[in-house]
């Protein structure tokens, strides 16, 4: 058995982490707050622009002049893998399940005979990524704090995106990036960002759409609106990454809290078992000396 000072010091440093621990949970919750509303007021403009781009595509769809950024290379052996994580930890398993959903998808294609290269937002997805396919990397990105980034910086990623695209480095690019839904739910999601995929509905509205006329002609208007999509798509992961990790996080250090409590309820029987064995002992040397004389 430990021993008084032992158990002392034990309980102590058990105190020292929840109170970390509880202090992070209230940063996160204040974080997640912002992030949340960010994440929030993102979603109608991604999702819309997905649409139009959608519904501009329909019109232009086997037409000579289409965008290879719709239009892809006509190939899809080479496969990049853009995996959005965090650079920090202590977020449960935020980092973890992107990568892992990522992974999984890498070992599908590799078996259909298929080339990945990974293309990492963040420091956590590298690390992990890294020991399985440690020659399959193109370009790492240490982003920093996700709640910090702007529109700037996923246009960066975009334009570094498309430029690849455009030399030929790789043929379809997958969005790898977890879908904030609650502070207990955060769901890894899969999306195909270049080329741009059509959704099927897509046919239906149009068909059903009003009959509308585009100045300048759809080709123009997709030669921008592409790359926009492209970034604001990234923007979009970016801003669900935010307000995914810090749910993670919050979630991760309640049960941080919650687990140092237990901790410390046992370890406090057992220092009091262990003084009250002490003080039993001592009386009875006591008591045995003084019968003795």
């Amino acid at each position: 058995m430990a021993s008084l000072k032992a158990l002392k010091v034990r309980i102590n440093s058990v105190k020292s982490t929840q109170k970390i621990t509880k202090a992070m949970k209230m940063v996160a919750a204040a974080k997640l707050r912002r992030a949340q509303e960010a994440a929030e007021a993102g979603r109608p403009y991604a999702q819309r622009l997905e649409q139009v781009v959608a519904s501009l595509a329909s019109k232009v769809a086997g037409s000579p002049g289409m965008s290879p950024l719709l239009a892809g290379t006509g190939k899809d052996q080479v496969h990049l893998f853009v995996v959005a994580t965090s650079d920090k930890g202590l977020a449960g398993a935020f980092n973890t399940n992107i990568a892992r959903l990522a992974r999984r998808r890498a070992q599908e294609l590799i078996a259909q005979g298929k080339t990945v290269k990974f293309y990492t937002i963040g420091r956590k997805g590298r690390a992990v990524l890294n020991r399985l396919y440690p020659n399959n990397f193109v370009h790492g990105i240490e982003p920093g704090d996700l709640g910090k980034l702007g529109f700037a910086d996923a246009r960066g990623y975009a334009d570094d995106l498309i430029a690849r695209f455009e030399a030929g480095e790789y043929d379809v690019a997958h969005l790898f990036y977890s879908n904030f839904k609650s502070v207990l739910t955060q769901e890894p999601t899969e999306q195909q960002l270049i080329p741009v995929k059509i959704p099927e509905v897509a046919a239906v509205e149009e068909t059903n759409a009003a009959v509308v006329e585009y100045e300048p002609d759809e080709e123009s208007i997709l030669e921008d609106l592409l790359p926009r999509n492209v970034a604001i798509q990234l923007y979009r992961a970016m801003r669900e990454n935010a307000a995914s990790e810090q749910g993670s996080k919050m979630t991760a250090m309640d049960n941080a809290t919650r687990n140092a409590g237990d901790l410390i309820k046992r370890l406090s029987i057992q220092y009091n078992r262990a003084r009250q064995a002490a003080i039993t002992t001592e009386l009875v040397e006591i008591i045995s000396g003084a019968e003795a004389l």
